[in-house]
């Protein structure tokens, strides 16, 4: 006679998906929600320090602030947040599918999430390489690329040594913020716009990284979906991994206004 282990036994009981640490799918679900909550308190403390950053030198810089927030593609942070406020609501709609044990709808909002987020990547691909084709000397991204319209540049808004903020702005235009006469003042308002540079590629790059985290999050659970592994009593991947994107979601909610809206 064939002799049972304790392992499948215990996966007849309860579900293939209760693993074997776990006396019940209860228990399971409140472990992996603990630790996904765990796990997003770290990742605010992780931005609480940029944010602070943000804080003290808005307090020190707030006319350099002003002027650099200016310089930013506002309209195109517009549309990436309205893009990220509509995936958050497919999350939640795929999560709401996932409960009813509806497989097609839950497939087709994690599609359309990944779509959205990879959208919202797009746009801030090409809002980055505006800052960038400006330093090469070109007018925008696809003069850069093609070699064309390239003209002397007049900025340079991506943090180093050839940082150049444009002169109408409130410096004179010299590269490291010098000029006869008004050395000091300019360096220190050149310093309060290259800080407010340096503090916006850093945030929102990093958030940047958390959506591709994301994105692979949603992929894995797309695979998942795709084999049939949840149902109605067993979908606490699709909430925990929703719980992340919202996170992304809800980062962003703060990024925008801070940066693009002073």
């Amino acid at each position: 006679m064939a002799t049972i282990t304790h392992e499948e036994a215990h996966a007849h009981t309860h579900g293939p998906e209760l693993q074997h640490q776990f006396e019940t799918p209860e228990q399971q679900k409140e472990a992996a929600t603990l630790g996904m909550w765990a796990f997003l308190v770290t990742e605010i403390m992780l931005f609480g320090g940029i944010f602070m950053a943000y804080i003290v030198y808005r307090w020190a810089f707030p006319e350099a602030w002003e002027e650099s927030a200016a310089l930013l593609n506002t309209p195109l942070a517009t549309v990436n947040t309205v893009v990220l406020l509509v995936s958050s609501l497919t999350v939640a709609l795929a999560v709401n599918a996932a409960e009813e044990g509806n497989k097609q709808r839950l497939l087709t909002m994690l599609v359309l999430t990944m779509l959205l987020g990879v959208t919202f990547l797009v746009i801030k691909g090409y809002e980055y390489s505006e800052k960038f084709a400006h330093c090469a000397g070109a007018k925008d991204p696809i003069s850069w690329i093609t070699g064309t319209n390239l003209h002397e540049s007049h900025e340079c808004l991506v943090p180093g040594r050839g940082f150049l903020f444009p002169a109408e702005h409130g410096t004179t235009g010299a590269t490291h913020g010098t000029s006869a006469g008004h050395g000091a003042a300019t360096g220190l308002m050149q310093s309060g716009h290259q800080l407010f540079f340096f503090l916006y590629f850093c945030a929102t790059g990093l958030h940047a990284i958390h959506m591709l985290i994301g994105l692979g999050v949603m992929g894995t659970i797309t695979a998942m979906a795709l084999r049939d592994r949840f149902s109605p009593t067993y979908f606490t991947p699709v909430e925990i991994g929703g719980l992340y994107w919202h996170l992304i979601d809800i980062i962003w909610v703060f990024l925008f206004p801070l940066f693009y809206l002073v």
